[in-house]
């Protein structure tokens, strides 16, 4: 693992921050030979406190939804130029998953060579937790209350590797930060590959989905060993799992550690445990012998600690 950090100290993230987590590690493997685009997000609010950036490469910003359109318009000057090195995005959810889907498949299409980060926190963190394409069943955002007639979001999570598979791209993966040793090998790789390269990365919140901040680690971890995210990567057309837990862990063990969840009922919590054994035979199912999926029958309540942060 390289030690010299391009994306240094002294942002504004919050502790604990997912993004902050992903970004840093995912720089160092880049190296400096690497031109950085952000469009809105958590990361253009914490890395680029006007008149300083914490990026240590040439770093540029715009609008929301055009990430794939500016990442292909930088690879074109550097061409133009002579310039050699890395363009990479980042861009969150929303930028990808939403408002910049349009921009993210015309490159995809085009094979424009370029990397594209989507760092997922999951809703519209940084405008105020609104619910995104990313949010995922069930969870409290502002814009998916709780109350009589809602209970949180009700749809399932877009499955954006899908859509970017669908284009036949040189390379993309699915990181966790919990899962270091995979994560650094797929960046790297994803460094050297030529063509659309498309990372997405799992990148817990402290605010927005109400966890303790010493547990993003813990419970990005546990979004693995549950379901909830799945590791694997697409290269040569072909899919593979690159890490499958031995067990499916019980999806209540990752919920009750987020207050984003916590009003969650019996009939909720069975709909999106049945949601994940699906996904995980989708993914897994020709490396399993064994029925691996539980369902929830209610015998207790989510059970939480008593912090705070899981008020809602």
């Amino acid at each position: 693992m390289p030690r010299n950090d391009y994306f240094l100290s002294g942002h504004g993230a919050c502790p604990g921050c997912g993004v902050a987590i992903a970004v840093k590690n995912i720089m160092r493997v880049l190296g400096s030979e690497t031109t950085v685009y952000v469009p809105a997000s958590c990361l253009i609010v914490f890395s680029a406190l006007y008149p300083t950036s914490a990026f240590k490469v040439p770093f540029f910003f715009t609008a929301f939804e055009n990430t794939g359109a500016v990442i292909t318009g930088i690879k074109a000057a550097h061409r133009r130029r002579g310039v050699q090195g890395n363009v990479v995005g980042f861009a969150g959810d929303g930028g990808t998953f939403d408002i910049g889907l349009q921009a993210l498949s015309g490159a995809a299409d085009r094979g424009e060579d370029v990397l594209y980060v989507c760092v997922d926190n999951e809703a519209y963190m940084n405008t105020g937790i609104q619910r995104s394409g990313a949010t995922p069943f069930g969870a409290w955002t502002t814009t998916s209350p709780i109350g009589k007639r809602i209970q949180g979001n009700r749809r399932m999570k877009k499955d954006i590797m899908d859509v970017v598979i669908a284009h036949n791209p040189s390379y993309a993966a699915t990181l966790s930060i919990a899962h270091f040793n995979d994560f650094i090998k797929k960046v790297d790789k994803a460094k050297k590959k030529k063509g659309f390269r498309f990372l997405h990365v799992l990148t817990p919140c402290v605010p927005g989905w109400k966890i303790e901040s010493s547990r993003t680690v813990e419970i990005a971890r546990l979004a693995v060993e549950t379901g909830m995210w799945t590791l694997y990567e697409y290269e040569d057309g072909e899919a593979r799992s690159t890490y499958r837990p031995q067990e499916m862990r019980p999806v209540t063990e990752y919920l009750q550690l987020q207050g984003r969840f916590r009003h969650m009922n019996n009939e909720d919590l069975n709909n999106l445990q049945r949601y994940l054994c699906n996904k995980w035979y989708y993914h897994y199912g020709h490396d399993i012998e064994q029925p691996v999926c539980r369902i929830y029958k209610g015998e207790k309540e989510l059970h939480f600690d008593g912090d705070p942060l899981h008020g809602v």
